[in-house]
Protein backbone atom coordinates (compact mmCIF):
# COMPACT_ATOMS: atom_id res chain seq x y z
CA UNK A 1 0.00 0.00 0.00
CA UNK A 2 1.23 3.05 -1.13
CA UNK A 3 1.47 6.30 1.23
CA UNK A 4 0.12 9.37 1.00
CA UNK A 5 2.12 12.21 -0.05
CA UNK A 6 2.58 15.81 1.60
CA UNK A 7 0.08 17.54 -0.27
CA UNK A 8 -2.38 14.66 -0.35
CA UNK A 9 -2.02 14.75 3.95
CA UNK A 10 -2.59 18.45 3.73
CA UNK A 11 -5.91 17.74 1.40
CA UNK A 12 -9.65 17.11 1.88
CA UNK A 13 -9.59 13.75 0.18
CA UNK A 14 -10.22 10.36 1.96
CA UNK A 15 -6.47 10.53 2.84
CA UNK A 16 -6.62 14.13 4.02
CA UNK A 17 -6.11 15.40 7.37
CA UNK A 18 -6.73 18.94 6.23
CA UNK A 19 -9.87 19.50 7.95
CA UNK A 20 -8.73 18.01 11.25
CA UNK A 21 -5.88 19.87 10.96
CA UNK A 22 -7.19 23.27 10.53
CA UNK A 23 -9.56 22.39 13.45
CA UNK A 24 -6.66 21.90 15.38
CA UNK A 25 -5.39 25.67 14.17
CA UNK A 26 -8.59 27.08 14.92
CA UNK A 27 -8.15 25.67 18.44
CA UNK A 28 -4.71 26.54 18.77
CA UNK A 29 -5.76 30.27 17.89
CA UNK A 30 -8.37 30.03 20.53
CA UNK A 31 -6.00 29.29 22.99
CA UNK A 32 -3.23 31.82 22.38
CA UNK A 33 -6.60 34.97 22.09
CA UNK A 34 -7.94 33.70 25.53
CA UNK A 35 -4.20 33.30 26.66
CA UNK A 36 -3.19 36.80 24.84
CA UNK A 37 -6.30 38.54 26.86
CA UNK A 38 -5.47 36.85 30.42
CA UNK A 39 -2.04 38.17 29.75
CA UNK A 40 -3.14 41.51 28.89
CA UNK A 41 -5.31 42.25 31.72
CA UNK A 42 -2.50 40.62 34.03
CA UNK A 43 -0.07 43.07 32.42
CA UNK A 44 -1.97 45.77 32.52
CA UNK A 45 -2.60 45.70 36.67
CA UNK A 46 1.31 44.83 36.81
CA UNK A 47 2.66 48.10 34.70
CA UNK A 48 0.47 49.94 36.97
CA UNK A 49 1.80 48.71 39.73
CA UNK A 50 5.31 48.92 39.01
CA UNK A 51 4.34 52.63 37.99
CA UNK A 52 2.38 53.76 40.83
CA UNK A 53 4.19 55.02 43.86
CA UNK A 54 2.93 52.40 45.98
CA UNK A 55 5.69 50.69 47.59
CA UNK A 56 3.94 47.24 48.28
CA UNK A 57 2.27 47.18 45.05
CA UNK A 58 5.58 47.32 43.22
CA UNK A 59 7.44 44.78 45.37
CA UNK A 60 4.78 42.37 44.18
CA UNK A 61 5.01 43.24 40.55
CA UNK A 62 8.67 42.64 40.59
CA UNK A 63 8.41 39.39 42.31
CA UNK A 64 5.86 38.61 39.60
CA UNK A 65 7.52 39.22 36.65
CA UNK A 66 11.29 37.93 38.20
CA UNK A 67 9.37 34.35 38.80
CA UNK A 68 7.16 33.90 36.06
CA UNK A 69 10.03 34.94 33.75
CA UNK A 70 12.11 32.70 35.11
CA UNK A 71 10.29 29.33 35.50
CA UNK A 72 9.87 27.22 32.12
CA UNK A 73 6.86 27.63 30.38
CA UNK A 74 6.05 24.10 30.27
CA UNK A 75 6.51 24.07 34.00
CA UNK A 76 3.44 26.29 34.74
CA UNK A 77 1.28 24.86 32.23
CA UNK A 78 1.76 21.39 34.55
CA UNK A 79 0.98 23.27 37.83
CA UNK A 80 -1.75 24.85 36.46
CA UNK A 81 -3.11 21.09 34.82
CA UNK A 82 -2.00 19.08 37.70
CA UNK A 83 -2.71 21.90 40.53
CA UNK A 84 -6.13 22.40 39.02
CA UNK A 85 -6.91 18.99 38.82
CA UNK A 86 -6.00 18.95 42.35
CA UNK A 87 -8.37 21.25 43.88
CA UNK A 88 -11.36 20.24 41.31
CA UNK A 89 -10.76 16.70 42.81
CA UNK A 90 -10.92 17.93 46.31
CA UNK A 91 -14.37 19.93 45.70
CA UNK A 92 -15.88 16.82 44.07
CA UNK A 93 -14.99 14.29 47.07
CA UNK A 94 -16.15 17.32 49.53
CA UNK A 95 -19.24 17.16 47.68
CA UNK A 96 -19.58 13.36 47.49
CA UNK A 97 -17.93 12.41 44.07
CA UNK A 98 -15.84 9.47 43.73
CA UNK A 99 -12.74 9.22 41.75
CA UNK A 100 -10.32 11.58 39.89
CA UNK A 101 -11.39 14.88 38.30
CA UNK A 102 -9.43 16.49 35.57
CA UNK A 103 -9.62 20.39 35.07
CA UNK A 104 -10.32 21.05 31.86
CA UNK A 105 -7.31 21.30 29.68
CA UNK A 106 -8.37 24.36 27.72
CA UNK A 107 -9.09 26.34 30.54
CA UNK A 108 -5.53 25.37 31.98
CA UNK A 109 -3.53 25.88 29.32
CA UNK A 110 -5.10 29.72 28.57
CA UNK A 111 -4.20 30.54 32.13
CA UNK A 112 -1.10 29.36 32.29
CA UNK A 113 -0.50 30.87 28.71
CA UNK A 114 -2.05 34.17 30.50
CA UNK A 115 0.00 34.24 33.69
CA UNK A 116 3.34 33.40 32.15
CA UNK A 117 2.75 36.34 29.15
CA UNK A 118 1.39 38.44 31.61
CA UNK A 119 5.06 39.19 32.99
CA UNK A 120 5.92 40.17 28.99
CA UNK A 121 3.19 42.37 28.98
CA UNK A 122 4.10 44.29 32.50
CA UNK A 123 7.31 45.31 31.02
CA UNK A 124 6.18 45.65 27.73
CA UNK A 125 3.10 48.78 28.56
CA UNK A 126 5.91 49.43 31.85
CA UNK A 127 7.93 50.42 28.48
CA UNK A 128 5.12 52.39 26.57
CA UNK A 129 4.30 54.63 29.53
CA UNK A 130 7.85 55.21 30.26
CA UNK A 131 8.09 56.61 26.34
CA UNK A 132 5.28 59.04 26.71
CA UNK A 133 6.53 62.48 26.86
CA UNK A 134 5.77 64.17 30.37
CA UNK A 135 5.41 66.79 28.22
CA UNK A 136 2.25 65.85 26.63
CA UNK A 137 0.61 64.76 30.18
CA UNK A 138 1.73 68.25 31.82
CA UNK A 139 -0.11 70.36 28.88
CA UNK A 140 -3.31 68.06 29.41
CA UNK A 141 -2.93 68.98 33.62
CA UNK A 142 -2.24 72.94 32.72
CA UNK A 143 -5.52 72.69 30.30
CA UNK A 144 -7.55 71.13 33.17
CA UNK A 145 -8.38 67.64 32.07
CA UNK A 146 -9.19 65.65 34.81
CA UNK A 147 -7.47 62.11 35.53
CA UNK A 148 -9.38 59.74 33.96
CA UNK A 149 -10.25 62.23 31.29
CA UNK A 150 -6.62 62.35 31.02
CA UNK A 151 -5.94 58.78 30.71
CA UNK A 152 -8.53 57.83 28.35
CA UNK A 153 -7.48 60.57 25.60
CA UNK A 154 -3.55 61.30 26.55
CA UNK A 155 -2.10 58.58 28.58
CA UNK A 156 -3.43 54.94 27.13
CA UNK A 157 -3.54 56.35 23.37
CA UNK A 158 -0.35 57.04 23.83
CA UNK A 159 1.41 53.97 25.84
CA UNK A 160 -0.01 51.76 23.41
CA UNK A 161 1.31 53.68 20.61
CA UNK A 162 4.82 52.95 22.15
CA UNK A 163 4.18 49.45 23.71
CA UNK A 164 2.39 47.94 19.96
CA UNK A 165 5.92 46.93 18.73
CA UNK A 166 6.19 45.05 22.15
CA UNK A 167 2.60 43.65 21.97
CA UNK A 168 3.10 41.85 18.60
CA UNK A 169 6.35 40.65 19.84
CA UNK A 170 4.32 39.09 22.90
CA UNK A 171 1.29 38.01 20.76
CA UNK A 172 4.22 35.76 18.88
CA UNK A 173 5.56 33.98 21.88
CA UNK A 174 2.12 33.19 22.76
CA UNK A 175 1.25 31.89 19.31
CA UNK A 176 4.35 29.07 20.08
CA UNK A 177 3.42 28.83 23.89
CA UNK A 178 0.32 27.64 22.75
CA UNK A 179 1.66 24.21 21.73
CA UNK A 180 2.63 23.51 24.80
CA UNK A 181 -0.88 23.11 25.70
CA UNK A 182 -0.72 20.17 23.87
CA UNK A 183 0.64 18.37 26.51
CA UNK A 184 -2.96 18.48 28.56
CA UNK A 185 -4.29 16.26 25.53
CA UNK A 186 -6.62 19.35 24.10
CA UNK A 187 -6.87 18.79 20.33
CA UNK A 188 -4.76 21.83 18.99
CA UNK A 189 -2.49 21.69 16.27
CA UNK A 190 0.83 20.58 17.11
CA UNK A 191 -1.97 17.66 18.98
CA UNK A 192 -3.50 16.40 15.83
CA UNK A 193 -0.03 16.53 13.94
CA UNK A 194 1.07 14.26 16.98
CA UNK A 195 -2.10 11.77 16.49
CA UNK A 196 -1.60 11.91 12.48
CA UNK A 197 2.30 10.96 12.48
CA UNK A 198 1.40 8.07 15.27
CA UNK A 199 -1.97 7.28 12.43
CA UNK A 200 0.27 7.15 9.43
CA UNK A 201 3.71 6.47 10.70
CA UNK A 202 4.76 10.25 9.20
CA UNK A 203 5.76 12.31 11.35
CA UNK A 204 8.27 14.36 9.46
CA UNK A 205 4.82 15.07 6.96
CA UNK A 206 2.63 16.28 9.75
CA UNK A 207 5.18 18.29 11.82
CA UNK A 208 5.92 19.95 8.26
CA UNK A 209 2.37 20.77 7.68
CA UNK A 210 2.25 21.85 11.34
CA UNK A 211 5.01 24.07 10.80
CA UNK A 212 3.44 26.08 7.33
CA UNK A 213 0.77 26.51 9.29
CA UNK A 214 2.02 28.02 12.31
CA UNK A 215 3.90 30.18 9.94
CA UNK A 216 1.22 31.41 8.22
CA UNK A 217 -0.66 32.15 11.41
CA UNK A 218 2.53 33.92 12.52
CA UNK A 219 3.05 36.16 9.25
CA UNK A 220 -1.04 37.32 9.23
CA UNK A 221 -0.90 38.22 12.37
CA UNK A 222 2.91 40.50 11.93
CA UNK A 223 0.60 41.90 8.82
CA UNK A 224 -2.22 43.07 11.45
CA UNK A 225 0.20 44.45 14.39
CA UNK A 226 1.42 46.24 11.50
CA UNK A 227 -1.38 48.03 9.91
CA UNK A 228 -2.38 48.50 13.59
CA UNK A 229 1.13 50.31 14.14
CA UNK A 230 0.88 52.59 11.41
CA UNK A 231 -2.77 53.35 12.17
CA UNK A 232 -2.00 54.61 15.52
CA UNK A 233 1.70 56.51 14.05
CA UNK A 234 -0.49 58.43 11.66
CA UNK A 235 0.83 62.15 12.39
CA UNK A 236 3.35 61.42 15.08
CA UNK A 237 7.02 61.75 14.54
CA UNK A 238 9.35 59.02 15.64
CA UNK A 239 11.69 59.48 17.81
Amino acid sequence: MNQPGLFEIAGFGPDGWGKILLAGAWMTILIAMSGYAVGACIGTFGAWAKIAGNRFARTVADAYTTVLRGIPDLLVIYLFYFGGSAVVTAVGKFFGADGFLGFPGFLAGSLAVGVTSGAQFTEVLRGGFKAVHPGEIEAAIACGMPRGLRLRRIIAPLTLRHALPGLGNVWQVVLKESALVSITGVAELLRQAQVGAGSTGLPFDFYLIAGVIYLMISTVSSVVFQRADRHLSRGARRR
